[in-house]
């Protein structure tokens, strides 16, 4: 996982098996840094580090309260020289019902 800021959100980049997902560092249970907790690479899964609610890197889903919320996604893509590219203006709040 890399911890990086794009545009004004702070994004955590996870490779889960090779493949690049990046999710909002704000937990939706009480606006912590989500980010700073364990992950599950083999699950895809970020532990939220103050109260436990487990999200579902790839869909922003939370897996267990007392997040019920699902917090922000956005996609990512390697530019040709290799450089990470997160798309903060692409996210799925809409999807999710968020404003």
């Amino acid at each position: 996982m890399r911890l990086v800021t794009a545009g004004l959100t702070d994004v955590g980049v996870y490779n889960c098996g090779g493949e690049l997902h990046a999710i909002e560092d704000r937990c939706s249970h009480d606006d912590g840094p989500l980010c700073e907790g364990d992950w599950e690479a083999d699950e895809c899964v970020v532990v939220c580090p103050r109260h436990g609610s487990r999200f579902d890197i790839a869909s922003g889903r939370p897996l267990t309260l007392p997040a019920y919320l699902p917090v922000e996604t956005y996609p990512v893509r390697v530019r040709e020289d290799g450089v990470v590219v997160v798309d903060v203006d692409a996210g799925d709040s809409s999807a999710r019902g968020r404003p």
